[in-house]
């Protein structure tokens, strides 16, 4: 009976394998090891997808039922600004009796709201990424109820501080010395006292959940210097653990130097966000993020691309073609060209969690049923398409092959070389429904029709 014993023994211990859940740092967010270019969670590869309604959920009440709401129809993956300029919210500091901020108390609302929407976000398998700074806080009409502002606080003044009582330009310009603070710059030890604590405070909570990525600023134009300080900041206050930090730079252009500044420097930013590139419309939007793609071939790193602009009731953008339908494309153009993460931007400058971003969203769920991401890559040079902007395609050649149509049109599909027969399935993305399977047979150029206005997929696959 020995040997019975032991064969069940071993079964027991199998099993007990297949079942175990990943433990410590295996759970924690970080790249794939078998494919850096996208993340790891619990263990898993998985792709980030998101649409929300603001950029700092947990300033708002309704967090948990917008939460559930992204994770019913596929969505895991949420913005997080800092913020504190919207009306209603809820500032980082105390006030006293006389109605100023004290910069050296924390206003327990501000840091519990900020805990519990990391704590509701991990029980919803949804991944954070934070913004710690955001330059539109602190320039213009939000400067005059800012705690940061010496005639807000009773901790600094404005000779000791270098402050100004007003900055009416825009924050694009980068002229508020709150940027300037560190000490490659104006060394300004007194207001950078109170950065340093607010971000020591914002790590001694985010450290303890492990679905947080970490952005130093919100589209900055700022100097290097500054980036560099809080990088290493972050980095040295991190107890240990191994965090994923990134800059997202201002420039529309990603073959500017502004962006080499991260693509440059893999140890000091570990993944990288390009969100910035949702301004250029088209091909060209194609274009440039693969340049990025390209350009860390030896490097590689997950490129998260945490808003992407387009709404038609945006008027400001309408005329350099940032529209609904940019945004739509833009989010598949995202995840077809290999980005390990995609989010429509918040109302009105984008889709936030309308219904056609819900169905954006469960379109790629859909898709992932037949085909992962990270087991295609981009492969236009297998397309032949009459119009610039008219399909995308990423393919693991002679096996499986995604291509996103913008608009009705016909394309012919390099199958030379591989014989047989494949399926081809199609979705819509007006209503991310799975049309009929058909057959096609392979061993030449192939021709494949789609007739949605709103966008369509063809995902197909070897028999």
């Amino acid at each position: 009976m020995k040997w019975y014993i032991f064969i069940i023994s071993i079964l027991i211990s199998f099993s007990c394998n297949l079942t175990r859940t990943p433990s410590g740092e295996d759970q924690w967010i970080k790249p794939w090891p078998e494919n850096s270019f996208y993340w790891q969670y619990k263990g898993e590869p998985v792709l980030l997808l998101g649409g929300t309604q603001t950029d700092n959920l947990f300033q708002k009440d309704y967090l948990e039922t917008h939460l559930d709401s992204l994770q019913a129809f596929g969505g895991n993956y949420i913005r997080n600004t800092m913020s504190d300029r919207d009306p209603g919210d809820h500032r980082a500091f105390a006030r006293n009796s006389d109605g100023k901020y004290d910069l050296n108390r924390w206003n327990d609302e501000y840091w519990n709201r900020f805990e519990n929407m990391l704590r509701l976000a991990i029980e919803h398998d949804i991944i954070v990424q934070i913004e710690v700074w955001d330059r539109f806080d602190h320039s213009r009409d939000e400067w005059l109820t800012n705690p940061y502002n010496p005639g807000n606080n009773i901790n600094y003044t404005y000779a000791e501080s270098m402050f100004d009582t007003l900055y009416p330009e825009s924050a694009v310009r980068n002229l508020q010395p709150f940027f300037f603070t560190v000490p490659e710059l104006d060394n300004n030890e007194v207001l950078l006292n109170y950065q340093n604590a607010y971000v020591k405070k914002i790590l001694s909570i985010s450290l303890e959940y492990d679905n947080v990525l970490y952005c130093i600023d919100n589209e900055t134009s700022g100097a290097v210097e500054w980036a560099t300080y809080w990088e290493e900041f972050i980095r040295e206050n991190s107890a240990g653990k191994d965090i994923y930090i990134t800059q997202m730079w201002d420039s529309w252009d990603l073959t500017s130097d502004e962006h080499k500044r991260t693509l440059d420097y893999p140890e000091r930013y570990r993944y990288i966000d390009i969100s910035q590139n949702s301004h250029v419309a088209g091909r060209a939007n194609w274009d440039n993020a693969q340049y990025v793609f390209t350009y860390i071939e030896g490097n590689p790193r997950p490129v998260n691309s945490t808003k992407i602009y387009g709404a038609d009731i945006f008027e400001r953008w309408l005329h350099r073609g940032i529209t609904t339908d940019h945004a739509v494309q833009t989010f598949f153009r995202n995840i077809l060209g290999g980005f390990a993460s995609s989010r429509f931007h918040r109302p009105p400058a984008g889709l936030g969690m309308n219904q056609l971003a819900i169905n954006s969203i469960r379109t790629i769920r859909k898709i992932e049923e037949y085909v992962k991401m990270w087991d295609i890559s981009p492969r236009m040079d297998l397309l032949d398409s009459p119009e610039d902007n008219l399909a995308y395609l990423s393919a693991r050649e002679g096996e499986k092959y995604v291509i996103y149509f913008t608009g009705p049109g016909s394309v012919q599909l390099d199958l030379r070389g591989h014989n047989g027969e494949f399926v081809v399935r199609r979705i819509s993305v007006e209503n991310a429904e799975w049309g009929r399977p058909e057959k096609i047979t392979g061993g030449s150029m192939t021709e494949l029709k789609a007739d949605s206005k709103g966008g369509s997929f063809a995902v197909i696959t070897k028999r």
